[in-house]
C-alpha cells in the first residue's frame, strides 16, 4: 500500500535567540522603535513625538528626484519603512505587497519570470528578454532571474506600471522595477539586524556609512541569509525549497570640485536557491498497487513513494540529485555628475556586470538508481548506469552600459531630461538532460548564445504651458543588433548508447537589426495644491527573440529572429492629497494592447505544410483595469497602507494553442474545445483560447498593511503593533486555460508586535507569518512521474498532482533585532 503518512513539522527552537535578543536590546543604549510608520523613508524622530502628517514621497520615474504626487504616471512606492515592516528579503516579498505584480513559477529558477498588470514574458530563456525590466541604482539587470536574490540596503522600491520603454528601454514593455538603495548622507552610522525564525530562517545585516568630510563619503553593506526551506528530502534528511545568499556593497562618493561629484559602486551577491522541487500532493486512478516507474518491474510505486504522503498539505520528497541554482554576480558602477552654471546636470553612468549560474533538476523525482534499469533503445536491456536520471546545465551573462544624459533645473516651468543610451548584453547557455539512447530520460543536449547590442537616444520634457496645466512628451529612437549560435544534438535518443555530445545541429544567425521609435505623452491639470488628475498615452518595443532551445531543427532557425513585440497604453489617474496631509489616494484606471506578444505556439512553416511548435509571435494580448493605493496617517498613531487592483489580463486571438487531456471525458480523451486534426493547422490538434485569461494575472489582488504605536508611560520604550493581509484571486498558470492548472485564491495573514526605543536605536520585533496557517498552491498541477503499467507487467492507471510550497505556505514565527548607532 501506498503510504498516507502526514508530515510533522519540527517544533519551533527559537526560545534561546529571543532570549539573546532581548538581551541584546536591554543592553543596548536605550532601545526605541524604528522609524514612525510612514509612506516613505523618514528622518530619525523620537517615537514619542506623534508625526503631524504623511512624510513626503519621492521617486526617480522620470530620472529626476520629484514627489509622487506630482508625477503623472501610475507608481506604488514600497518604502523603507515598508520594506523592513514586512521583513522584505528579495524580490518575491515585494510581488506580495504589489498588486501590479506576479510572477511566473518554473521548475527551474532560472525561468521565473516577473508579470506587471497581468503581462510577462511567459517563454523565458536566453534568447528572450524580459516584459518588466529590473533597475537598481539606474543600472538595469541584464537577465531577470539576477533580480531574485536579497535585497540589501535598500531605501525604496518604485513599481512603474505600463509601457516604461521611453526612458527605461525595450526591456521595459510592460513596466519596470526601480530599486533605490540608501544614499551617503550625514554623519557615520552602522546599523545592524538579525532575523531568526521557528522555521530556521535567519538573516544577518550590517552597514555603515556616512560623510567623512565635504569631499568623501563611504557607504559598505552586507548581508548573509538562509532559508533550508519547506520541504523535507526524505533521502538527505535536510530541508529543501529555500534559498540563502551572501551580499556586499560598497558605495564610495568624492567631490573634487565644488560642482563634480564621483560614485563608485562596486557590487557581488552568491545566491544558492535549492527551490521548485516537485512535491506530491494528490494521487488517484486504478489498480494503483500495479503502478511502476516508467513500467520498470524494479520501481513499484509504494517502493518509490516509501513515507511520501499524499495528502494536500504533504511536503515530504525522495530525491538523489540537488534541484535547484547556483549563482554569482559581479559588477561595478561609476556615475559622475557635473552641475552645469545655469543649474541643470550633466550624468554619465557607467556599468558592468559578470553573472555566472549553474542549475541542476532531479529529472525522475526519486533517489532510485533509475539509470541502472531503464532500457536502451531498440535493445530493450538496462542501461547499468550509476544514478538517476537527471538535467543540469549552466548560464554566462555579461552586461555592459553606459549612459550619458542632461537634466535641466527642478525650478524651471520647462524641464527635460535628454541623453545617450548604450548596452550590450552576451548571454550563453550550456543544458543536458538525460543519456544518449536510454528511454524515459528525453535526452537533449546543446550550446548556444546570444547577444544583443542597442543604441538609443531619448528626451522627455515637461511644459507648464498654463498655470495648473503641464504637457510632458517624450520620444525614444533604439536601433538594435542581434544574433545568436546553437549547437545541439538533435535526437539524441537515435545515437549510439554512451556516445558523448555529438552536434548534429549548427546554426547561427547574426548580424539583425531593427529600429523602433517609442514614446509617451501626458497632460495634467493641478486642481488644487493637493489635488491632480492627468491622462496619459505610451508605446512600448522589446526587441527580436531567439528560440535557444534543444527543439531548435534547421526549419524553426530558419524563421530566426521571431520579430519584435510592441503595445500601445491608455492611463488616466488622479492623485490627492487631503486631511493636512493625513490621506495620500492614487487612482487609475488603464487600458494596454500588445502585438506579436513573443511565446512557445503551434504553426505552419511558411511555404510548407510541416507543423511544428516554436517561439512564434502571438497575434496579441491585453491588460485593462483599475488601481487605488491609500495611505492613512488614521490618528497620530496608527498608519494604514493599502494597494489594491483590478486586473483582467486576456489572449486577443490564439486559435493554435495546444489541447489538454481529460480523464475519462469524450472528444478522443481531449478538452470538449478541442479541435482533433484541424486541418487549418497541419491536422494538428488545435485549442482555440482566444478570450483566455494570461497566466499568473488574477484579477483581483490587495495588500493592506498597519502599524499601531502605543505609547507608554516608560520613559525609554514604547511598543507597537503591525498586521498585514495579502490576498489574490483565482488564476490559471498555463496559456492553454486546463482547470487542473488553476490556482485557488489565497490569503496570507501576518501580524506583529514589539517594542521600540524612544530615541530611535533600536527596536524588537516579533512577528507571525500566516497566522491563519494555510496552504495555497502557487503553481501549476504537474505529473509527479509516469506510474503506469502495462504490459508484460500488470496494468495500472495513476494520475498525480503536485505542488510547490511558497515561503509562507506554513505558519512560522520570526523575531528581529534592528539596532543604530
Amino acid at each position: 500500500m501506498i503510504s498516507i503518512q502526514k508530515a510533522v513539522p519540527r517544533p519551533m527552537a527559537i526560545a534561546v535567540a529571543v532570549a539573546m535578543l532581548t538581551l541584546g536590546v536591554a543592553g543596548a543604549a536605550r532601545a526605541q522603535a524604528a522609524q514612525s510608520a510612514q509612506a516613505a523613508v523618514q528622518p530619525d524622530t523620537p517615537a514619542d513625538a506623534p508625526a503631524a502628517g504623511l512624510e513626503t514621497v519621492v521617486v526617480t520615474a522620470n530620472k529626476r528626484v520629484e514627489k509622487l504626487e506630482n508625477v503623472p504616471m501610475s507608481i506604488s512606492v514600497i518604502s523603507e519603512e515598508l520594506l523592513r515592516r514586512n521583513n522584505v528579503r528579495d524580490l518575491e516579498d515585494i510581488i506580495d505587497l504589489s498588486p501590479a505584480l506576479t510572477k511566473t513559477q518554473s521548475d527551474n529558477p532560472a525561468n521565473t519570470g516577473l508579470n506587471m498588470r497581468g503581462i510577462g514574458t511567459q517563454s523565458i530563456g536566453i534568447g528572450v528578454e524580459s516584459d518588466v525590466a529590473v533597475i537598481v541604482d539606474d543600472i538595469p539587470i541584464g537577465m531577470q532571474v539576477q533580480a531574485f536574490r536579497d535585497l540589501t540596503d535598500v531605501s525604496r522600491v518604485e513599481i512603474l506600471k505600463g509601457p516604461q520603454s521611453t526612458l527605461f528601454g525595450k526591456s521595459a514593455i510592460a513596466g519596470a522595477i526601480n530599486i533605490v538603495t540608501r544614499p551617503i548622507s550625514g554623519p557615520i552610522t552602522t546599523r545592524a539586524s538579525v532575523l531568526a525564525s521557528s522555521d530556521r530562517e535567519w538573516r544577518l545585516g550590517l552597514s555603515v556609512g556616512g560623510e567623512v568630510n565635504e569631499k568623501f563619503g563611504f557607504r559598505i553593506a552586507a548581508s548573509n541569509t538562509d532559508f533550508p526551506g519547506n520541504v523535507n528530502n526524505l533521502t538527505t534528511g535536510k530541508k529543501t525549497n529555500g534559498s540563502g545568499g551572501k551580499t556586499f556593497l560598497v558605495k564610495l562618493a568624492w567631490r573634487p570640485l565644488e560642482n563634480v561629484s564621483i560614485d563608485f559602486s562596486p557590487r557581488y551577491n552568491h545566491t544558492l536557491t535549492d527551490c521548485c522541487v516537485v512535491v506530491l500532493n494528490g494521487i488517484s486512478g486504478t489498480n494503483l498497487q500495479n503502478g511502476l516507474l516508467n513500467n520498470v518491474p524494479a520501481f513499484p510505486i509504494a517502493q518509490v513513494l516509501d513515507g511520501i504522503s499524499a495528502t494536500p498539505d504533504n511536503r515530504n520528497i525522495r530525491n538523489d540529485t540537488f534541484t535547484g541554482q547556483d549563482s554569482t554576480t559581479r559588477g561595478m558602477g561609476l556615475r559622475v555628475n557635473w552641475e552645469l552654471p545655469n543649474g541643470a546636470t550633466l550624468t554619465s553612468i557607467t556599468s558592468t556586470d559578470r553573472y555566472h549560474a549553474n542549475d541542476s533538476r532531479d529529472q525522475d523525482f526519486t533517489d532510485r538508481p533509475v539509470m541502472l534499469y531503464y532500457p536502451v533503445s531498440g535493445t530493450g536491456r538496462p542501461a547499468g548506469l550509476p544514478g538517476g536520471s537527471e538535467q543540469h546545465g549552466r548560464f554566462d551573462v555579461v552586461s555592459r552600459t553606459q549612459e550619458i544624459r542632461l537634466t535641466s533645473a527642478d525650478s524651471e516651468a520647462f524641464r527635460y531630461v535628454v541623453g545617450l543610451w548604450y548596452g550590450k548584453n552576451e548571454l550563453a547557455r550550456y543544458f543536458k538532460r538525460g543519456e544518449n539512447g536510454v528511454t524515459a530520460t528525453s535526452a537533449t543536449e546543446f550550446y548556444g548564445d546570444t547577444y544583443n547590442i542597442n543604441k538609443a537616444v531619448f528626451g522627455q520634457a515637461s511644459w507648464e504651458f498654463m498655470p495648473k496645466n503641464t504637457l510632458t512628451a517624450g520620444l525614444r529612437y533604439n536601433e538594435q543588433e542581434s544574433g545568436y549560435h546553437f549547437a545541439g544534438t538533435g535526437n539524441p535518443s537515435t545515437l549510439p548508447f554512451g556516445s558523448g555530445f555529438k552536434a548534429v545541429n549548427n546554426f547561427s544567425s547574426t548580424g539583425n537589426t531593427d529600429e523602433a521609435v517609442t514614446g509617451k505623452l501626458s497632460l495634467q491639470r493641478q486642481f488644487t495644491p493637493g489635488l491632480m488628475a492627468y491622462a496619459m498615452a505610451s508605446t512600448g518595443y522589446k526587441g527580436h527573440a531567439y528560440d535557444i532551445t534543444s527543439s531548435l531543427n534547421a526549419l524553426t532557425a530558419a524563421q530566426q529572429p521571431v520579430k519584435p513585440e510592441t503595445a500601445r497604453s491608455f492611463e488616466i489617474g488622479a492623485k490627492g492629497n487631503f486631511l493636512n496631509n493625513r490621506l495620500a489616494v492614487a487612482a487609475t484606471l488603464f487600458s494596454s494592447k500588445f502585438k506579436d506578444y513573443q511565446q512557445n505556439s503551434g504553426s505552419y512553416i511558411p511555404d510548407t505544410l510541416i507543423y511544428q511548435t516554436r517561439l512564434n509571435s502571438l497575434p496579441g494580448v491585453e491588460t485593462k483595469g483599475a488601481e487605488l493605493d491609500i495611505n492613512a496617517m488614521v490618528t497620530p498613531n496608527l498608519l494604514v497602507n493599502a494597494f489594491l487592483a483590478y486586473t483582467d489580463a486576456t489572449i486577443t486571438e490564439f486559435r493554435n494553442a495546444q489541447c489538454y487531456q481529460v480523464s475519462g471525458g469524450g472528444n478522443g480523451g481531449f478538452n470538449a474545445g478541442c479541435i482533433l486534426r484541424n486541418p487549418l493547422y497541419g491536422n494538428q490538434n488545435t485549442n482555440d483560447v482566444s478570450g483566455g485569461r494570461m497566466p499568473y494575472a488574477p484579477r483581483r489582488k490587495a495588500s493592506i498593511n498597519a502599524k499601531y504605536d502605543v505609547r507608554l508611560p516608560s520613559q525609554s520604550f514604547d511598543a507597537f503593533v503591525t498586521g498585514t493581509v495579502n490576498y489574490a484571486s483565482d488564476m490559471v498558470t498555463n496559456l492553454d486555460q486546463n482547470p487542473i492548472n488553476y490556482v485557488q485564491p489565497t490569503t496570507y495573514v501576518n501580524a506583529g508586535f514589539g517594542f521600540q526605543e524612544k530615541s530611535g536605536r533600536a527596536s524588537l520585533t516579533f512577528r507571525v507569518n500566516n497566522l491563519t496557517d494555510k496552504q495555497y498552491m502557487s503553481n501549476r498541477s504537474v505529473q509527479l512521474a509516469n506510474f503506469n503499467a502495462s504490459a508484460p507487467n500488470a496494468p495500472a492507471s495513476v494520475t498525480t498532482t503536485t505542488w510547490t510550497p511558497l515561503r509562507n505556505a506554513f505558519r512560522s514565527v520570526a523575531v528581529k533585532l534592528d539596532v543604530k548607532f
